[in-house]
């Protein structure tokens, strides 16, 4: 699914409005219609309703769904707050619903203290359209707002949030919904305001499918076409060897756990070989708890680098002067595809000569936002987060995978793609090493830096939910993902789950 800016739906709008055809009334009555069919399926009949409206498009939306509300029997009480500019469809709005309703007070004729909050609270003053943040009277009404506590239901976006910067320091509706339309706005995506978008809930009003088509965007989510777009099945006329051999540097003398699950993902992953450097004295570790892996103690590159198709480093390593030599020599003298994690991640921030140069393989750096900082230095927010990824991905021409929830995948080619998959249980030990495993599990049989990004971090999103579901998100450990990714897999091809 593609994210568009303020200025792209307004041309969506636009197209819509000329193409099929249909005015701007009609499309704000879809959108209200829209709205109102979900609360209608929501809540009785019965419900009361307080809708506070701005004079822009916003308004004009609360006052046809309050007219809606009105003619399925519903209680309503509408309040508008005045403003110099009034839309021409909020004036069509405001006429029709005076028709049909008493109920209707002007805010600058009223202290906020008269004002009688009853019921559902539905947020209608100021949609994408906000270029500056709230003061005087409006920013006074929403702080009366969220003190009532009542719950509130945000029309397109919360009043005082921006759709494609920060709003950190913003006075913001707090919603329990915000119900938007279309499609995914950059806002909904950012950790900053989860606190006040509450559950999102996306209305299809039938915008013109062929803008959509053919409207670029750098900004995307995953989902399952994507993904199923990526996906190669499988050749059933193959052996091992077609899938590719992984190579992995991880694991120490406590941290073994993390080399294990890195390996074990890479071939739930679908690589056809894992070989797992490691020490003799935890070599038998990896045998009994891993049969499938492939060992080895041997020290030269060059000869475990042989006939490898894609190298991870960093899972539960120690920081030795003997891995920081390793990783500097894949990074300078090898063409092999390579992930970096963990601790991997920290050393190479500690190589700030690297970190100043295109990178001359297909690298994946996976960091953590702590990881991320160490790397590019700190940021204010994390609409800046986003845009340094896309600038160092740019510069250092490699991938950057920012994990958290809605992980962001940013390109050398400026493309920014957040998953869809995934929840709050993954945030646990050793998910970080098992998507590490599937990334270069995904590398190894011959997927493209992007394509292993975006296929992986679904796919381990995916199996997370899958396993979350199984046993809750609180139960969740990292090997519940690991156990989950074949159901993952068939997911995405449409097999039944049994």
């Amino acid at each position: 699914m593609k994210i568009f800016s303020i200025d792209q739906i307004q041309q969506w709008d636009d197209y819509t409005i000329n193409h099929e055809p249909i005015d701007s009334v009609e499309l704000m009555e879809r959108a209200s219609y829209a709205c109102f069919k979900w609360l209608n399926a929501k809540f009785t009949s019965s419900q009361s309703y307080t809708i506070f409206c701005g004079t822009g498009n916003n308004g004009g939306d609360g006052l046809a769904i309050a007219r809606m509300l009105i003619s399925s029997g519903n209680s309503v009480s509408v309040y508008i707050l005045g403003g110099n500019k009034k839309t021409n469809n909020f004036k069509v709005n405001l006429e029709r619903l005076q028709n049909s309703s008493k109920n209707v007070h002007f805010i600058d004729e009223l202290s906020l203290e008269s004002i009688n909050i009853e019921g559902i609270v539905i947020d209608a003053l100021v949609g994408l359209g906000l270029t500056r943040s709230l003061s005087g009277k409006m920013a006074d009404l929403v702080h009366f707002i969220n003190q009532a506590r009542n719950r509130v239901i945000s029309i397109d976006l919360p009043t005082g949030l921006f759709s494609d910067n920060t709003s950190i320091g913003n006075v913001i509706i707090s919603a329990s919904n915000t119900l938007s339309f279309q499609t995914m706005k950059l806002a909904f995506l950012m950790p900053e305001n989860s606190q006040f978008i509450g559950n999102l809930n996306l209305l299809d009003i039938c915008l013109h499918h062929k803008f959509y088509d053919e409207t670029k965007s750098i900004y995307n989510i995953i989902d399952s076409d994507i993904v199923r777009s990526i996906f190669k099945p499988r050749n059933q006329f193959t052996h091992k060897y077609n899938f590719g051999h992984c190579l992995l540097f991880a694991g120490s003398k406590n941290m073994m756990g993390a080399a294990l699950l890195c390996a074990k993902a890479c071939l739930r992953a679908g690589t056809g070989l894992v070989t797992l450097h490691t020490h003799e004295n935890t070599q038998s570790i990896v045998q009994i708890a891993l049969p499938e892996a492939i060992t080895t103690t041997e020290n030269n590159l060059e000869i475990i680098s042989n006939k490898k198709s894609a190298i991870a480093i960093g899972p539960g390593l120690d920081i030795l002067e003997i891995n920081k030599e390793l990783l500097n020599s894949l990074l300078n003298n090898y063409t092999i595809p390579l992930v970096i994690d963990a601790t991997g991640l920290t050393m190479l921030s500690k190589e700030k000569i690297v970190l100043s140069k295109k990178f001359k393989i297909p690298i994946i750096l996976t960091p953590h936002t702590g990881e991320f900082e160490k790397l590019f230095g700190k940021t204010s927010n994390d609409f800046e987060r986003m845009k340094l990824a896309q600038r160092k991905a740019i510069e250092l021409n490699c991938s950057i995978i920012l994990k958290g929830h809605y992980t962001l995948a940013v390109f050398s080619d400026g493309d920014c793609y957040f998953n869809s998959t995934g929840n709050a249980g993954m945030a646990t030990a050793g998910s970080g090493d098992v998507l590490t495993g599937i990334l270069t599990g995904l590398l190894a049989q011959g997927y493209t830096s992007k394509n292993a990004c975006i296929l992986g971090i679904y796919l381990h999103g995916l199996a997370g939910d899958i396993a979350a579901k199984m046993i809750s998100q609180e139960s969740l450990i990292a090997s519940d993902i690991i156990d989950s990714i074949g159901k993952a897999f068939k997911s995405i091809q449409n097999i039944d789950l049994l």
